[in-house]
């Protein structure tokens, strides 16, 4: 009897070393944890807006939100053209985005360096307007065409943002147009991937700011 039941013992710890065997396989069969992609902005601003009009230069000027109608509507996608293959074809990254949209990042960049000379207002924001002195601020309408990583080869790329800036006036018979450009800037990325992508679009976008800036001190005149 005493062999018979340490033999049954020996049974009883063999299955449940197998259950345990078991489990660990199954628990290895499991899929991964999905990795959640890498966000980015442009980072702080290095400008110093002026709040106060009281300090403005320049009239005050009312900026429409950026469109994007080309983009992807409303995505956070970093997006790429592979200009030695099939520069038609947008690809996006898989492991990094954008916080907000695209168009959001570029208007409130245009906000903070545009503000630095001028009191800049919401067009949306009727109320503000009502409150301004003197006659109606200008309205900025700005359609971003382009927000991407242009690669030239496999190992060198920059970053490409072309804008489209319209300048029209209120009057009593409508929105009279005062003037019109497209901006096409380029900066060279520091590394073939996405953090590079990132850096070499913030400082296209930042170079475009200041081209803005300074169309709009003669447009209209």
């Amino acid at each position: 009897m005493k062999i018979r039941a340490s033999g049954a013992g020996g049974i009883c710890a063999k299955c449940l070393l197998g259950l345990v065997f078991l489990t660990l396989a199954a628990c290895s069969a499991l899929p991964d944890k999905p990795v959640r992609a890498t966000q980015y902005d442009f980072g702080p601003s290095t400008t110093e807006a002026i709040t106060t009009v009281a300090t403005t230069s320049l009239p005050p000027l009312a900026l429409s939100e950026v469109e994007a109608p080309g983009l992807v509507d409303g995505g956070t996608a970093i997006l790429y053209r592979l200009g030695y293959a099939d520069v038609q074809q947008l690809r996006p990254y898989t492991q990094a985005r954008w916080s907000v949209p695209p168009a959001q990042l570029v208007g409130q960049r245009l906000r903070d360096v545009l503000g630095q000379r001028r009191a800049v207002l919401a067009a949306s924001d009727s109320a503000a307007l009502a409150r301004t002195a003197g006659p109606a601020p200008r309205l900025l309408r700005l359609e971003l065409q382009e927000f991407t990583q242009m690669f030239q080869s496999p190992s060198a790329s920059t970053g490409l943002v072309r804008l489209r800036a319209t300048l029209v006036e209120s009057t009593p018979l409508g929105d009279s147009l005062l003037a019109q450009r497209t901006f096409s800037l380029q900066r060279p990325a520091p590394s073939a991937d996405a953090p590079g992508g990132v850096r070499a679009l913030a400082a296209a976008t930042d170079a475009l700011a200041q081209e803005l800036d300074a169309w709009l001190e003669t447009a209209g005149r």
